[in-house]
């Protein structure tokens, strides 16, 4: 992070690594940090003074994006600032992040935004790079709209109230339309609070069995379902933020079928773990949306194959001990997965759910399109922004190997099998 680096450290040639399994490698030429080819292993010989790199047999994967985090800075630092949130995405493969507005201040003004934007710079001025996303409304508290123009012109690349959903459709509707004024589509945190408020988990046999008040799964679709119509109604995009059951998939399946333009996200978390892992009060499962059951498991696999889905994310949400060592329902709600995510995701390969190429589209073309960022290709003239993933490294997640502030995930003390092994930002070894 805080290394000097010269203009010779991004010429070189990366040989064997390949892009998909069974594939034939390739060797990789990067020169002044952009790629210059890509070709079948042993057709590229790289200049006298470029330095040499062995994939050996790696994935090569383009940096991925991850359009959902929460990096708690500024006001929240104890639990993960900028800096430690951009080196956890450094080693889980992701080049870029998209952090929610639910800071104090909220991000609801352009010296927020350009405040986060500094921060990561400074802390990494080749990558991870940092997109941040404006508040909808001011203090996040859906009555008023936030200046959308003016956190547009200060970077910022989406708009959204986060965990706190706007109930008044009327000015869900004209935030729809003031965003797409200046080019930034709405992520909408999906959720009738009026249904089942204070809820801890999802409603459930489990939740009846726990004793703990629950939330029914249509209090994530009626909400989707509004969305959907308005956004079919204003012919304007609106993302679905991370999507948790049956419900929410049908309306949104039936939304595209008619050529709504709107998208939606899942999170590794609702694609492997359900709402019977709470049995036994453990908070490291606690989410916002809620571990749902397994039927609702097994339909976001399937959206995952036939393109409901498009695309994943962590929603990274860090919390300190103290938030999440007490009693369940006092707990705080989220779990980290910067670190993880790749690793537990491409289980998804491994068991026959989606093609290789599709976890790719997943992780980075995917977000790239909604959220109109750049990418790696691997066409000359892109940016070198790639990195190797060993699929055959287990390794048990740990405190001591975790980047993060915070350690709240279910995996802690769980063998992983794949980890990123080099990334590799701005054709800049960082890792």
């Amino acid at each position: 992070m805080n290394h000097i680096y010269t203009m010779a450290e991004n010429n070189f040639l990366l040989k064997g690594g390949v892009r998909k399994p069974g594939a034939k490698p390739v060797d990789l030429l990067v020169k002044d940090g952009c790629i210059a080819a890509c070709e079948p292993s042993g057709g590229l010989e790289a200049p006298v003074d470029f330095a040499l790199h062995e994939a050996g047999g790696q994935l090569l994967f383009p940096s991925f994006i991850d359009a959902h985090v929460h990096l708690r800075e500024p006001g929240f630092e104890y639990k993960e600032d900028i800096t430690s949130g951009l080196t956890a995405a450094l080693h889980g493969g992701f080049g870029a992040v998209m952090p929610m507005a639910n800071t104090r201040p909220v991000n609801d003004s352009a010296a927020v935004t350009r405040l986060m934007l500094e921060k990561a710079k400074a802390a990494y001025p080749h990558g991870p790079r940092l997109y941040p996303v404006g508040a909808l409304s001011l203090e996040l508290a859906g009555k008023a709209l936030s200046p959308m123009g003016e956190l547009r012109e200060a970077g910022a690349v989406a708009i959204s109230n986060d965990g706190r959903p706007v109930r008044d459709s009327d000015i869900f509707r004209h935030a729809v339309e003031y965003a797409a004024t200046w080019g930034l589509t709405v992520i909408d945190h999906c959720e009738d609070e009026s249904l089942a408020p204070d809820w801890k988990m999802n409603e459930s046999e489990t939740s009846a069995t726990l004793g703990i008040k629950g939330q029914p799964p249509a209090g994530e679709a009626l909400q989707v379902a509004r969305d959907i119509l308005l956004a079919e109604y204003l012919h304007l995009p609106i993302h679905l933020a991370h999507i948790s059951c049956r419900e929410s998939l049908e309306l949104i399946r039936w939304g595209k079928a008619r050529g709504v333009p709107i998208t939606a996200e899942t999170c590794p978390q609702y694609l492997f773990l359900d709402d019977s892992m709470l049995i036994n009060y453990d908070t490291a499962f606690k989410t916002s949306p809620p571990l749902r059951g397994k039927a609702d498991v097994k339909a976001l696999r399937a959206a995952l194959a036939d393109g409901v889905i498009d695309m994943l994310v962590t929603d990274h949400a860090p919390h300190a001990a103290h938030e999440k060592e007490v009693p369940f329902e006092e707990a705080a709600s989220g779990m980290i997965g910067l670190e993880t995510a790749v690793a537990v995701s491409y289980d998804l390969v491994r068991q026959g759910v989606i093609p290789h190429t599709r976890f790719e589209e997943l992780w980075c073309s995917g977000p790239a399109r909604i959220f109109k960022l750049p990418i790696n290709t691997f066409q000359p003239g892109d940016r070198a922004d790639f990195f190797l993933f060993d699929t055959e490294a287990r390794w048990v997640v740990s405190p001591e190997l975790l980047h993060s502030k915070s350690h709240n995930t279910p995996w802690l003390g769980r063998e992983l099998s794949g980890r990123v092994s080099a990334h590799w930002l701005s054709g800049l070894k960082l890792l």
